[in-house]
């Protein structure tokens, strides 16, 4: 408790802490914060509350919504007026901000459409907005989060990031949870974790006679009572109170007496066994109250268990320290005194009255809040499942991931699992059983690129299975699309293969809009494989399907014609067809019209492979990438955002003034994020390769080899087609040194890009031409060089290349 005190006083003083209470079930965590939040409240310090429960584990937001709601003020008053509330308590947010956080405290109003952002940038903004709002707090505050080893994925990655500003405050965040526990929060940087030992034998015996008291005639249950609690004191306490309860103790507290039958008392074996004993001797109606409460929660108020079974008992349960009343006004809400309370009297009942308990519960939430049916919708689904109605279920689990997927895809994968699970579960008469079967693994597989994981994780194969049962081919196709996707950004080897049957498989389905929908991500992955004719062809088809239609097949991305386009500029300007421009030009015009994810991707495709070879870093390039910029960091997802950061970075090295600092610094956050596993490897090598041609710009000439080289090295096993382009960088870089055996590397670098499949094409040879021409003069055989610079200089022309075609004519 001194420790404590004194990480209060130092917070307090401005110095923010974070501490893990850490003990095993009973030994005294709640306790133990209870009391530093009486400490801090005596000192006039506000303290908020939130805690995790075993149900609600797989809830989204669960935990970190109801902390929220009591910081910000609106836990206790209507929607509309928390409104008014949110907005004086943080005056200078953004009103889409706002927004944001309605919706995530459960307030925003249901007419009040949420704005169209994706759920990374909403969590992007979420952080900032919280994390701003704690800076900006000018008095201390206590934080309490109970027993994290219960808390949902989604609340404990917000946590980590919100936790991450708190030693900038005069504020201290206490979480409690068992030593099983080893998530994220448990290693906050920053953070101090305090263990709780179990009481030793003397500490045990004076808690005890403290409870008892000094009467001769407890010597022999004193001792009973040590040994029995090894060092727990909240399984002392319930061994005293079921004594107590069967009259082996008389009198009260402190002054207890034993009248001959105390040496000879049975002391419970458990502590679940203590509390079952207890929970047994309450009447007809106590019980039934008690039962209903641990269907409800940890917390609850007076009219949900008077709905579930109508006369309640609650003084009883308050007089028998079952529960604790810990709100009066303006609705009386009640606690279970300790969660093990809750699970024993949970587990105690028997099925089939727990499951119509949670039947009701379910209906109950339901009509208590119509609008909020989405938000609840996981609670509801927890609460159907437990009763065993499967059907219902079902659908609501698939009704949280729906409308999770735009608030977090972690969220939404959490419920399409809880939905394909109950589907698994039902009885082959179920009507349309096998299409719930499909149905979430449908969704779980197209999205997999998003959260990481193999197919095998999220059930590919058993997927492929029951649509070949079904005869459903467009769901499977579907699903493939996120496996090409996880393929593209793995840089797997087998990235062809898939993407070739993904091809054959949408277009043996024939539907028009369904392949615009889905061949975007094959054009990416044959741009990848460098087979530049069939991304020709594949654009040419989805621009012609679309028929000038911006957003026709937008279940992906939001203009696929966009991207159809950018992929046949890239193929025309591969192959040295002419028309490049022009389909790059349209690409960004109806991208900068649909949304900031597909800005984002076409801008990338436009200029950040281009520059300075086909593109100039000019005006119009560095508006572009500011506003895709802008726009991803407001709205996009984590790929937008990663995608417009890089091309920002090569406008800013490569415009006429260039910014290295700036530059670097962008490339190094991306490749931060990269590393540290927030977004996949798919850029890394590009990234590497940027980083080479900056590195070699300012004379770090190491550097630059020893970065192409990794992105060389990473590429050649796929057989890549940017091993070609970047091969380019590293030629350079190295005959720029000019070590021993650079001659040597350098040629040794070409040869290889040359022998890599699909690598002859235009726009790949130019660039082995001029590595040609560099190697034979710094070989010194003129006649080599100058047949080299020549062949450049002709292909560059022929192809309208102007960045080769003046560093051409600078070579004559």
């Amino acid at each position: 408790m001194a420790a404590l005190t004194g990480v209060l006083d130092r917070s307090i003083a401005g110095s923010g802490a974070i501490v893990g209470l850490v003990a095993p079930a009973g030994v005294g965590k709640s306790r133990l914060v209870a009391e530093v939040a009486t400490v801090a409240a005596n000192r006039g310090v506000s303290v908020y509350w939130s805690y995790c429960e075993s149900h609600a584990s797989e809830i989204p937001f669960h935990a970190v919504s109801r902390l929220l709601r009591g910081i910000f003020g609106v836990d206790e008053v209507a929607d509309e007026m928390a409104r008014m509330q949110l907005r004086e308590r943080v005056p200078d947010a953004d009103s889409e901000d706002l927004l944001l956080l309605q919706d995530l405290l459960g307030i925003r109003d249901s007419a009040v459409p949420s704005p169209d952002i994706a759920p990374d940038a909403r969590r992007r903004r979420l952080t900032a907005l919280v994390n701003g709002a704690s800076l900006a707090r000018s008095t201390p505050a206590v934080y309490v989060i109970e027993d994290v080893h219960w808390i949902d994925q989604v609340s404990e990655s917000l946590l980590v990031d919100f936790l991450a500003v708190i030693p900038r405050t005069s504020s201290v965040v206490l979480m409690t949870y068992r030593p099983e526990y080893r998530g994220p929060l448990s290693t906050t940087p920053g953070s101090q974790t305090v263990a709780l030992a179990p009481l030793n034998d003397s500490e045990t015996g004076a808690l005890v006679i403290e409870m008892l008291g000094p009467d001769a005639s407890l010597a022999s249950l004193t001792t009973q009572i040590t040994d029995r609690a090894a060092g727990n004191p909240f399984f002392a306490q319930e061994i005293v109170r079921d004594l107590a309860d069967r009259g082996v103790l008389r009198g009260d507290r402190g002054a207890y007496r034993s009248e001959g039958a105390g040496a000879a008392a049975t002391v419970p074996a458990t502590l679940q066994a203590a509390i079952a004993a207890r929970i047994d001797r309450l009447d007809t109606v106590a019980k039934r109250t008690l039962n209903a409460a641990s269907v409800i929660g940890s917390q609850f108020d007076a009219e949900l268990p008077a709905t579930l079974v109508g006369e309640t008992a609650l003084p009883q349960l308050i007089a028998a320290e079952l529960i604790d009343q810990i709100k009066f006004t303006p609705k009386a809400e009640f606690v279970f005194r300790h969660p093990l309370i809750r699970t024993v009297a949970y587990e105690s009942q028997l099925k089939a009255d727990r499951a119509a308990l949670h039947q009701k519960l379910a209906t109950e939430i339901e009509r208590r809040d119509p609008d909020s049916a989405d938000a609840n919708a996981a609670l509801i689904a927890e609460h159907l499942e437990a009763a065993g109605d499967l059907e219902a279920a079902y659908g609501w689990h698939m009704r949280t991931g729906t409308w999770a997927v735009n608030r977090d895809i972690v969220a939404a994968h959490t419920s399409l699992r809880k939905a394909r699970d109950v589907a698994d579960r039902m009885p082959d008469s179920v009507p349309y059983r096998l299409s719930m079967n499909i149905a979430p693994r449908t969704l779980l597989c197209a999205s997999a690129f998003r959260v990481g994981g193999s197919g095998a994780e999220i059930g590919y194969d058993e997927l492929r299975e029951l649509c070949a049962a079904a005869g459903d081919k467009r769901s499977l196709a579907i699903a493939m699309t996120g496996l090409v996707a996880q393929h593209y950004m793995s840089h797997s080897a087998e990235i062809d293969e898939v993407a070739t049957e993904h091809i054959r498989l949408v277009e043996s389905i024939d539907d028009p809009t369904l392949t615009v929908s889905l061949l975007t991500a094959d054009l990416a992955a044959k741009l990848q494989t460098g087979e530049i004719d069939e991304v020709l062809r594949l654009a040419e088809r989805v621009i012609e399907l679309a028929d000038g239609d911006p957003t026709k097949g937008n279940l992906i991305i939001g203009s696929p014609l966009a991207l159809a386009l950018v992929f046949r500029g890239s193929a025309r300007w591969a192959l040295g067809v002419q028309g490049a421009k022009d389909d790059l030009d349209e690409a960004v015009r109806l991208a900068r019209e649909v949304d900031a994810t597909t800005l984002a991707m076409v801008v990338f495709f436009v200029y950040a492979t281009t520059i300075p070879w086909v593109l100039p870093a000019d005006d119009i390039a560095r508006e572009l990438t500011a506003e895709a910029l802008t726009r991803a960091a407001r709205s996009g997802d984590n790929l937008a955002l990663v995608l417009a950061q890089c091309t920002r970075a090569v406008v800013l090295a490569h415009q006429d003034a260039p910014d290295f600092e700036a530059a670097v610094a962008l490339f190094d956050q991306v490749r931060e994020d990269i590393l540290s596993d927030r977004f996949s490897h798919a850029v890394l090598s590009f990234l590497d390769c940027e980083l080479a041609r900056v590195k070699m710009r300012v004379g770090d000439l190491d550097a630059a080899v020893d970065f192409a080289r990794a992105a060389i090295d990473a590429l050649y096993p796929t057989g890549e087609s940017l091993w070609g382009l970047i091969s380019g960088v590293l030629v350079e870089a190295l005959l720029l040194r000019g070590a021993p055996g650079d001659v040597d590397a350098a040629q040794d670098a070409l040869d290889r890009s040359q022998a890599v499949p699909n690598s002859d094409f235009a726009g790949v040879e130019v660039q082995h031409l001029r590595s040609r021409a560099l190697i034979a003069k710094a070989r010194g055989d003129e006649n080599e060089y100058r047949d080299a610079v020549v062949r450049y200089r002709t292909t560059a022309t022929s192809l309208g290349l102007p960045g080769h075609i003046a560093a051409a004519g600078a070579m004559t």
